[in-house]
């Protein structure tokens, strides 16, 4: 049996897993005016938290009876794989350059409803296939097949993937991670996304030390009250 270190699963009472559950139902508020299936998830810089994340939500949301998909967009740094702990042989880079069709390598997980689309082998040119019309039309068949899709990218600032993503999706979730980073770097991201016209529904503040009459807790992921606002 593969183990997983989604906290959703491995401990579905705690903290922790309460605070993905209520992000779960800020992003289900978000959709009742808009139609949005497809969402990015991103950040300003590395190791902010994106990855769990999205692993964590996937979980949550697919535990509500819908059906999930993750897709690891990091096509330069993935790590959904790790968290899943499966091989990354093939995926998406695999899917937009083979002549397959656009659900042939995503796998299914032990938790009903969650299936992934890993990154597969890191290519040459990862901006120039996240940019194809063939990613656009995976997007749209994946689309038909699932209720929510919940894309993983790279960090904003860093390179152009998050931005050229965010241009097809339906919203952009931004991950911050709590005392590390920079508020001028954050701005820096926003404004990114801005100017290619994404449609940014929230942040997620990360990795934020709460301070209980017992103990502290570091919980890698809290904030989530602010999904659906964006203001920095």
């Amino acid at each position: 049996m593969r183990k997983y270190i989604v906290e959703t699963i491995a401990n579905p009472k705690s903290a922790v897993s309460e605070a993905y559950r209520t992000l779960r139902t800020n992003i289900q508020f978000t959709n009742v005016d808009n139609v949005m299936k497809k969402i990015l998830f991103t950040s300003a810089g590395p190791g902010e938290g994106k990855t769990s994340t999205v692993a964590n939500l996937g979980a949550s949301i697919a535990q509500s009876g819908k059906s999930v998909l993750i897709i690891d967009g990091d096509l330069r740094n993935p790590s959904q794989h790790k968290i899943f702990n499966v091989p990354n042989h093939n995926g998406l880079s695999s899917t937009l350059v083979e002549d397959v069709s656009s659900l042939a390598h995503v796998i299914s997980t032990e938790i009903e409803g969650l299936d992934l689309l890993l990154a597969g082998p890191i290519p040459p040119n990862p901006a120039e296939l996240l940019g194809s019309k063939r990613m656009k039309q995976l997007l749209h068949d994946v689309e038909d097949a699932y209720d929510i899709i919940l894309i993983d990218s790279p960090p904003t600032i860093a390179v152009t993937d998050s931005s050229i993503l965010a241009q097809i999706v339906d919203g952009v979730i931004l991950i911050l991670a709590s005392g590390e980073v920079k508020q001028d770097y954050a701005l820096r991201a926003k404004e990114q996304l801005e100017k290619v016209g994404a449609k940014i529904i929230g942040t997620v503040l990360n990795k934020v030390q709460i301070k209980t009459k017992e103990h502290y807790y570091y919980y890698y992921y809290h904030g989530n009250q602010n999904v659906g606002t964006h203001s920095m």
